[in-house]
């Protein structure tokens, strides 16, 4: 029986935003005569919210330049977002049989709110998503679960009949910290190593699986 709602990550979930994430940080680095990285490595930069992308980016003997490279990134990448970033095959589909089977959509993200949003309402139009959120000030970051448990109770279902599928173990740790059922998807910005380890109780290679697997989930998550 599916979960009454399914609740996802954005960047290496839903979107294919690697491209446009690294090549803006790679931008706001080399104005600052900083070192730029090979996309590669954003695999590993990105999950934690944007703060943690720049510190990790910029190495710690140049920390006091962290936020001039920030103020760079936020506005390269608002005008770039959408360069290259695409939804992953087969996502657009998935959402739309979910809406069909009666599921409730939402969407959360450690991506700051109004990037979050944008994206979502230009790459995914017409899914009508309950919640769509992103960082918000004073409210904290996955894998806390105060968002997830917000979009739960403002969406009016009980948080062991949602399902939060994400890419990282961040995503893993939010669905076990929310009691819900962790669904890992193996084509964004992580290994199966690192969801299988922060307790995905399942993981979709493909769309086809992952709407398998979401169709098919228990509606009692396991609690933290």
């Amino acid at each position: 029986m599916p979960p009454r709602a399914a609740l996802f990550d954005l960047d290496g979930t839903l979107l294919d935003s690697l491209h446009d994430i690294g090549a803006a940080m790679n931008h706001a680095l080399t104005t600052q005569g900083l070192p730029v990285h090979p996309l590669s490595d954003y695999r590993h930069f990105v999950g934690e919210g944007v703060q943690v992308l720049v510190s990790r980016a910029v190495a710690p003997e140049h920390a006091h330049l962290r936020e001039p490279v920030l103020a760079t990134y936020r506005a390269f990448y608002a005008e770039h977002m959408m360069d290259h970033t695409r939804p992953f095959p087969g996502v657009r589909e998935v959402l739309d049989r979910l809406v069909g089977e009666g599921v409730k959509l939402a969407v959360l993200s450690n991506k700051p709110d109004a990037s979050t949003r944008r994206l979502v309402e230009a790459l995914l139009p017409d899914v009508p998503f309950g919640a769509i959120y992103g960082e918000r000030a004073g409210v904290p970051r996955k894998p806390d679960p105060t968002s997830a448990l917000g979009i739960a109770a403002e969406l009016g279902v009980e948080p062991g009949d949602c399902a939060f599928v994400g890419d990282t173990a961040v995503d893993m740790d939010t669905a076990r910290a929310a009691g819900m059922y962790g669904v890992g998807v193996t084509w964004g910005f992580r290994d199966v190593e690192e969801l299988q380890s922060h307790g995905a109780r399942v993981l979709a290679r493909t769309a086809d699986e992952l709407l398998q697997a979401l169709l098919g989930a228990h509606r009692a998550a396991t609690r933290p």
